[in-house]
C-alpha cells in the first residue's frame, strides 16, 4: 500500500476546470455523487475514466459518512465532492467535518469483509491519495487519476 500524504495535490491549484457537489450521505446521495462525476467527466472528454472515478468517489464518500459525519458538530455535517481537472491529472476530493486523518488498517483476513476496504481500492486505482486539514475544522481526502486514455 502507498503512503497516503497529507498535503493538497498541485493539480488542484492549477485545474483547468472544476466541479463540486454537496453529498446527501445515504444510498441516494451516493448513487448521485456517481452519476454527477461521470456526467462531468464526460463532459470534460474523461468517459474513460469514469467507472475508477465512480468507485472512488463512492469509497470517499462512504467514509465520510461512516467516520466523520458521526461525530461533527450539529449542523456542521456537509460533505463536499470536487473534481479538479489538470493538465494530466484528475483529482477527486470529498471534504468532511471531522479532522482526523484517514486510517487504512486493513488485517489479516479483511478481504473477506464487507466494510474496511475503502481506502485500499482507492490505493489500487489511484496514482496517488492523501488528505489535508481544512481550516477551520474537517479535512479533504483526495485521489489522483491520470486522464491518459488506456492503451
Amino acid at each position: 500500500m502507498r503512503t497516503a500524504s497529507s498535503r493538497e495535490p498541485d493539480v488542484v491549484t492549477s485545474a483547468l476546470a472544476s466541479a463540486a457537489l454537496r453529498i446527501e450521505c445515504g444510498r441516494e446521495g451516493f448513487a448521485r455523487a456517481r452519476e454527477f462525476t461521470r456526467e462531468t467527466l464526460r463532459r470534460w472528454s474523461l468517459n474513460h475514466r469514469g467507472d475508477d472515478a465512480a468507485v472512488v468517489v463512492t469509497e470517499l464518500a462512504t467514509n465520510a459518512a461512516r467516520h466523520a459525519v458521526p461525530c461533527a458538530p450539529a449542523g456542521e455535517a456537509d460533505v463536499w465532492l470536487g473534481l479538479a481537472l489538470g493538465a494530466a491529472h484528475l483529482v477527486l476530493t470529498v471534504s468532511d467535518p471531522c479532522d482526523s486523518r484517514p486510517v487504512s488498517a486493513p488485517t489479516a483476513g479483511s478481504d473477506l469483509l464487507e466494510h474496511g476496504r475503502g481506502l485500499c481500492i482507492i490505493d489500487a486505482l489511484a496514482e496517488e491519495w492523501g488528505w489535508a486539514p481544512r481550516p477551520p475544522v474537517g479535512k479533504t481526502v483526495w485521489a489522483k487519476l491520470s486522464t491518459c486514455p488506456p492503451h
